[in-house]
């Protein structure tokens, strides 16, 4: 029988640890003849090619063209591929713009139209091998989507939303029940992509996290026991004076359970998607708006700890720049790479700065032409804590990042690489990582403001800001690598983090090994 004084979302993440002690008991051996295909296939449908409009489109109007190739654009920086290797069993293997543990990209991306003069009405998914869309369902489905998530606002006045979906098996092959972690982060990543590559085509995403399940579900005819939605994004046209749209909620509180079935292992990824999904007939509250004025911090940043008599150390500074218009960005979205080795060298406190401000105060980027307040789920139940191994002129030790004060704030002086390398399971990025960076979060407190749904949300928001992360470091010349496996319980113990704070993600900075 379950622990009934524990939600369901703790108990999956109490299940989901790894713990040295029991971790090479519970491995499986990878199969790796049933490696599972990362692109989806459909027998019927119609193929819109984007290629043509990556570069030019002189075949058409001015206007026409230039609407394909903005949203081509948006679809190749947001998922598209950037290179292909062989393997040794002959096959080929492919990398992505956005990021994704061992390269399996559970994530799906599909396209709703409401009819453009671009796309007719109907279903699309992104076919990122071919960089096309493949419209298998010709339907006006729109009003099913507004029903499906609660008449979100945004879905008023916009023709377009992209759909993110997971597909659970691509990364169970691999990762077993801690699967789910890995998928959810991965989806962040995604979002983090889709905000950026929206930036460059003059697109706004308007996040929805909290719809209903089985409705959305029927909609894109998916299998439930195989794939599962996870965001939406309704799509504003900012060149569009009608589609310049507030800002709104994301989420809203769904049930706590702690009265939940006792799965057996290897079910517990879809079992555990499942008993999180919204009823269509779900008590839904109006949608609120969050209106945040654009040179002002996000009110959503909250500094949590104000550890006494501790060293505080200002990380204000000035935005570095991206050129203009961003071709910077673009570039630095399609030439993204995870570091596989860091040569152990020290990074700059300016450089750690610039990476903390791009992260965490969007608003001072506003200028450049970035979203001053991009949507997340709930932002303000992470917490950010920082290994710090070689970073000139601060010392090592961890500290706790406060982002409303713009502040770094000790926690426990220490040289913590040894210690580092055995809590990511031995992997030397950890060790040789100038900084390590942690999200955590209060699971019990999340789950009882939010319902364990709130799961989704801290590892989509996690992967979001370690997005940001990542592309804020391959612009500045560092080495980036997310981490979703380490030791769990010792997290806490061996760095001092207090011990209500589940780690949820980390990221690791440094100088890479250049091959």
């Amino acid at each position: 029988m379950p622990d009934t004084s524990i939600s369901l979302a703790q108990h999956y993440h109490n299940r989901t640890k790894y713990d040295p002690q029991t971790i090479a008991a519970k491995a499986k051996p990878i199969d790796f003849a049933s490696q599972p295909v990362p692109f989806k296939n459909y027998p019927v449908g119609t193929e819109v090619d984007l290629k043509p409009y990556l570069d030019s489109a002189s075949n058409l109007g001015r206007a026409e063209a230039q609407s394909w190739m903005r949203l081509s654009r948006l679809l190749i920086n947001a998922y598209g591929l950037t290179a292909k290797f062989p393997t040794i069993t002959g096959q080929t293997f492919y990398l992505r713009s956005a990021p994704s543990a061992g390269a399996l990209y559970p994530a799906e991306l599909y396209l709703i139209s409401r009819g453009t003069p671009l796309l007719p009405p109907g279903l699309y998914n992104y076919q990122a091998r071919t960089h096309s869309l493949w419209r298998y369902w010709e339907a006006h489905n729109w009003g099913e989507l507004q029903r499906a998530c609660f008449w979100h606002p945004a879905l008023e006045n916009t023709p377009l939303a992209l759909v993110v979906t997971a597909v659970f098996y691509r990364s169970v092959w691999r990762y077993q029940d801690r699967a789910y972690r890995r998928i959810c982060l991965d989806t962040g990543h995604l979002l983090g992509n889709i905000e950026m590559a929206s930036t460059l085509t003059d697109y706004r995403p308007h996040l929805i996290a909290s719809f209903a399940d089985q409705a959305m579900n029927d909609l894109l005819y998916l299998d439930p026991n195989e794939e599962g939605v996870l965001a939406i994004l309704p799509l504003a046209d900012l060149l569009a004076v009608e589609q310049n749209l507030s800002c709104t909620q994301a989420v809203f509180a769904s049930p706590r359970q702690t009265d939940f079935l006792a799965v057996p292992d290897d079910q517990l990824v879809a079992y555990f998607h499942q008993a999180t999904a919204i009823a269509a007939t779900a008590d839904v509250p109006r949608w609120p708006s969050r209106p945040v004025a654009p040179t002002e911090p996000n009110p959503l940043l909250q500094d949590k700890y104000n550890f006494p008599f501790c060293l505080r150390v200002p990380t204000q500074t000035p935005p570095f720049a991206w050129g203009e218009p961003l071709t910077n960005l673009e570039t630095t979205l399609l030439k993204r790479r995870s570091t596989r080795q860091y040569n152990g060298g020290a990074i700059s406190l300016e450089a750690l700065k610039h990476l903390l401000d791009f992260t965490y105060q969007p608003h001072h980027y506003r200028n450049q032409g970035f979203d001053a307040n991009p949507d997340y789920c709930e932002p303000s139940l992470l917490q950010t804590f920082l290994v710090v191994s070689e970073v000139d002129g601060l010392e090592a030790g961890c500290y706790y990042y406060a982002p409303h004060s713009e502040e770094l704030r000790q926690v426990r002086f220490k040289q913590f690489r040894r210690e580092l390398h055995y809590l990511c399971l031995g992997q030397e990025l950890g060790r040789d990582a100038a900084v390590v960076l942690f999200h955590t979060a209060d699971l019990k407190a999340a789950t009882a403001a939010y319902g364990d749904r709130v799961y989704r949300y801290l590892h989509m928001d996690a992967g979001h800001l370690g997005q940001r992360l990542n592309l804020a470091a391959i612009y500045l010349g560092l080495g980036v690598s997310g981490i979703g496996g380490f030791y769990d319980d010792q997290v806490n113990d061996v760095l001092g983090i207090p011990e209500d704070e589940a780690v949820i993600y980390i990221t690791t900075l440094g100088n890479r090994v250049n091959r």
